[in-house]
């Protein structure tokens, strides 16, 4: 395990989904609460008629709200304490007619792994797991005493249970590999993660990561990341080194556990799809992508938009 050094602008999340790895249409059923102005009242979650309104145990539809706010489907709401807002990427995908109103198309998914692995947003185990564990197999176990010397160094006043990042370590591997044998009906429904094919267990209880090129993972959804990765890893700068976009912490070849040869084919083609927006150079050695400020309005909607085409 690699020993890192926390930012200090990192909050610490270890909890919320209530031991239930995101289901398919989760997603969409938070988001078919909100009203038409995008509004969705706090009390939905936790009104008596809930289970009924979600279909769904009332542990499930906690943990439905938490994917919801994890996954940038709805955020909280700062005109208002009693509500939470429905964001403007899930209005474009999920709404009657949008992008995937069913949500059924993979870059759901991979949209929803990066807002947890690749941004942390209330999944700490997620990005840490994804970033910062680099042996070739790891158990649960094997994760737990790491995880709480990342916790600490996030949150030193903070106390955290073992039995708490233990869960929240289950819920994070289950999420991408399932159970195959055992547990209860709720356990055989195939997490959304779980069609991503990033972990895989090569023996019980032992995981691995699954390398390489990731077929459903569209080019524009691979773009966008690499524009989130951008505004956060370096601000203002016109010019991304190929490194920092392979290997870097958060970046998108980290999180899609990509291979080089996989990134470079998509940094080729980045020309063509950003219609000159962003574009590659690889001369003397020095390999970067070059942003062109004049053409890139908007080129984070336009390229989710491009992942669903």
């Amino acid at each position: 395990m690699k020993k890192i050094t926390a930012s200090e602008s990192i909050q610490a999340h270890f909890s919320g989904h209530e031991t239930f790895p995101l289901r398919q249409m989760w997603l969409k059923k938070a988001f078919d609460q909100a009203n038409a102005q995008g509004i969705i009242l706090k009390s939905t979650f936790t009104d008596d008629n809930a289970i009924a309104e979600f279909g769904v145990g009332k542990n499930m539809v906690a943990s439905i709200r938490h994917w919801a706010l994890a996954c940038n489907v709805m955020t909280e709401d700062g005109a208002a304490s009693g509500t939470y807002k429905v964001t403007d990427s899930a209005n474009l995908v999920l709404k009657d007619g949008g992008l995937d109103p069913y949500s059924e198309n993979p870059t759901t998914a991979w949209y929803a792994h990066w807002w947890l692995a690749g941004k942390g947003n209330r999944a700490t185990t997620w990005k840490w797991l994804f970033n910062h564990v680099t042996t070739p197999t790891f158990s649960r176990e094997d994760l737990e005493f790491p995880l709480a010397e990342y916790a600490r160094s996030l949150a030193p006043n903070r106390k955290l249970s073992p039995a708490t990042l233990s869960r929240d370590i289950e819920t994070c591997l289950r999420g991408y590999a399932p159970r195959s044998t055992g547990g209860s009906p709720e356990d055989y429904a195939e997490p959304m993660l779980g069609e991503l094919g990033l972990i895989f267990e090569e023996r019980k209880g032992h995981f691995a990561f699954r390398r390489g090129p990731k077929a459903t993972l569209h080019d524009g959804m691979f773009t966008y990341a690499l524009l989130d990765f951008w505004k956060s890893a370096a601000p203002g700068l016109s010019s991304l080194a190929f490194e920092s976009i392979a290997f870097e912490e958060g970046s998108p070849g980290r999180v899609f556990k990509l291979d080089e040869d996989s990134i470079a084919e998509r940094l080729l083609a980045l020309e063509d799809l950003t219609l000159g927006a962003l574009s590659w150079t690889d001369t003397a050695g020095l390999r970067q992508v070059h942003r062109n400020i004049n053409k890139a309005e908007n080129l984070s909607k336009r390229m989710i938009e491009k992942a669903y085409a």
